[in-house]
């Protein structure tokens, strides 16, 4: 993202916009619950909470930024159809997103991408363009079809609507559990974790937010510490959610800001707690 248009986003009306966000998304995106995990609490001597976004429309979050986004765009900008790079979640909620508004979706993922997660993205009605060996291939592909068609793109995370969706998840747990004291977030491009703070530090400062990264990405700890954006050389981790080489623009922004710790977990941490949460949720 470019420096104005960070600095653009950064001067908008947040509390007005994440509250517009939560307009959007009622009777789209579930409201989902707040649920206690006795076994984490007793684990951790702390009353834990859990709030399931597995449960959510499309079994992810992403669909609450996809949504925000596209519930943005007018008429005219939805008539030019909607293109996204994803072989994963963000394809399914931008597809989901663009059924619902009545706009064309194509969406384009690397050629190695699952057949499952193919038929999973065709089954809400988008278009689905296999290109390239690897996500930046498609993601390249896909500004192409936005520069020269006219399409409308939607980025995973670094864009304020999406964001803002996002964030949706930090007003429902100001909302569910007001006497809060620290959110625990993931970080992989920032939009989960940019959105939840954003909405937390709007309406609420003193409530503590915590990122989360695998020890085999490195890339938020590596530019928080530079203060600015470092792209790592490499990433490894099972946690292919997360596993990005490089924070976005405006989400490095406003975690830079926002983000009150940062905490690293092992592969093991990962791979036990996977565990845990089948056996014990």
């Amino acid at each position: 993202m470019e420096q104005n248009e960070v600095l653009k986003a950064l001067r908008r009306d947040h509390a007005a916009e994440l509250k517009l966000a939560a307009e959007r998304l009622k009777g789209t995106a579930r409201h989902t619950e707040i649920i206690p995990s006795p076994v984490l609490s007793e684990m951790t001597g702390h009353e834990i909470l859990l709030k399931p976004e597995n449960l959510q429309v499309t079994g992810s979050f992403k669909i609450r930024g996809a949504y925000n986004k596209i519930a943005s765009l007018s008429d005219e900008q939805l008539a030019h159809g909607i293109v996204t790079a994803s072989a994963g979640n963000h394809a399914q909620g931008v597809a989901y997103a663009a059924r619902e508004r009545g706009a064309k979706a194509t969406i384009c993922m690397p050629q190695i991408t699952p057949p499952l997660k193919v038929d999973a993205t065709k089954a809400y009605g988008a278009d689905v363009v296999l290109c390239g060996e690897v996500f930046d291939e498609s993601a390249a592909h896909a500004q192409e079809l936005s520069d020269t068609e006219g399409m409308i793109y939607v980025p995973p995370f670094d864009d304020y609507e999406v964001l803002c969706g996002q964030g949706t998840i930090g007003l429902e747990i100001l909302e569910d559990v007001p006497n809060v004291t620290d959110v625990v977030v993931p970080l992989g491009g920032g939009g989960l974790g940019a959105g939840v703070a954003l909405a937390i530090k709007t309406f609420k400062p003193e409530v503590r937010v915590i990122g989360a990264i695998p020890e085999g990405s490195p890339a938020w700890k590596n530019s928080l510490a530079a203060g600015r954006v470092v792209a790592a050389d490499q990433v490894r981790t099972s946690a292919e959610g997360v596993a990005v080489k490089r924070p976005g623009d405006l989400t490095f922004a406003l975690l830079n800001e926002f983000l009150d710790d940062l905490v690293t977990v092992t592969e093991r941490d990962i791979n036990e707690m996977i565990l845990l949460m089948l056996e014990k949720h």
